[in-house]
């Protein structure tokens, strides 16, 4: 890896981060805040809420056996994704690499920050090789992205050819684990203090139901996370974010029994797919969705839309032709959507 000040954007390396209210009492106590400007009423709701989120993060750091230093919080990985362009690529300079298919706000954020997205096709298996996605680098590739489980594949990457790629790319490379809890493949987490340019991603939408609160965890560097912070907004995380994601935490046992609970779903509804005659193939998966592959892909979106039921159309993305994506949902959901293919008829 590179020294970090040569991958950062010189003008966030020398930037006077702007200093909150909230951040310049810390580590004093204090019951009367006149510092602010805020409504002396209503409260909790009338305070600043804490902009590095200290609580929150010591409970998260516990679960996920890093230190709180280690952790960024976003309102969803979409910020982290972002912030993560806005530290270390120049626009209209720099450049990015990713795997393709993937998730698509990684491209979405290069083009909002004006910078190359160079994209790399995965193979009929969906995988990669570490030595193709270094051949799309050169000296102005600041990042590259990966997702495992993949999205919209639901398949985990080799974690082989990852470690492969951290340790011989010059940059950060940050993989995205938003589906992590449903695979069997452990937390690339355990290799933060060895790749100090290793950048993970997860999230409270998936496994831990929270799609709604907009609550994405990066776990880097502390070096790096600082420079996450020295950017964001001062109170990126509201109040009420927080409150339910430390609720959450105190819940984790729910989490685990969701999770469980859906693994099961998954099985067994893959295997009635299977039986299905307007599935043609459906492919392996480590997420809380899969893939198959149909007849007519529009066609078999629209009835299901005319049914009640929506899933997601991918065969406009490469290397998902005729595909849905289907993601795994109660019993009594995933027996209505099963009922309603058997009626179907190309």
């Amino acid at each position: 890896m590179k020294e970090l000040k040569d991958l950062v954007r010189p003008n966030v390396w020398n930037l006077k981060p702007y200093s909150s209210a909230r951040k310049e009492y810390a580590g004093n106590d204090a019951s009367i805040f006149l510092d602010a400007n805020e409504n002396p009423y209503n409260a909790p709701n009338n305070r600043y809420p804490d902009p590095l989120q200290k609580d929150l993060k010591k409970r998260i750091a516990t679960i996920k056996s890093v230190r709180p230093e280690q952790i960024y919080l976003g309102n969803g990985s979409d910020e982290s994704i972002d912030m993560l362009f806005r530290v270390f690529c120049r626009p209209g300079v720099d450049n990015v690499v990713a795997i393709a298919p993937t998730y698509g706000m990684y491209e979405v954020c290069a083009e909002v920050n004006d910078i190359e997205y160079r994209k790399v096709l995965l193979d009929a298996s969906f995988q990669f090789k570490a030595s193709d996605l270094l051949d799309a680098c050169d000296d102005f590739t600041k990042l590259i992205f990966l997702c495992s489980p993949n999205n919209p594949t639901g398949n985990d990457l080799n974690a082989e050819e990852i470690i492969r790629l951290v340790s011989q790319f010059q940059g950060i490379v940050v993989l995205d684990e938003a589906y992590i809890d449903f695979s069997d493949t452990p937390s690339f987490i355990r290799y933060l203090g060895e790749f100090p340019n290793l950048v993970i991603l997860q999230t409270f939408s998936k496994a831990w139901g929270c799609a709604a609160i907009r609550l994405g965890m990066a776990f880097a560097s502390e070096s790096i996370v600082e420079l996450m912070n020295k950017i964001k907004y001062p109170y990126n995380i509201n109040l009420l974010t927080q409150r339910e994601a430390l609720d959450m935490v105190g819940r984790y046992y729910r989490v685990q029994e969701w999770v469980e609970s859906l693994l099961g779903e998954r099985k067994r509804l893959m295997n009635e797919f299977k039986k299905l005659p307007c599935c043609k193939q459906v492919y392996p998966s480590d997420a809380n969705f899969f893939l198959v592959r149909v007849g007519e892909a529009r066609k078999l979106y629209a009835y299901l839309v005319e049914k009640g039921i929506v899933v997601r159309n991918r065969t406009n993305i490469v290397l998902c032709r005729h595909c849905l994506r289907i993601t795994v949902g109660t019993r009594p959901e995933n027996d209505r959507l099963l009922e309603v293919l058997k009626e179907y008829r190309e």
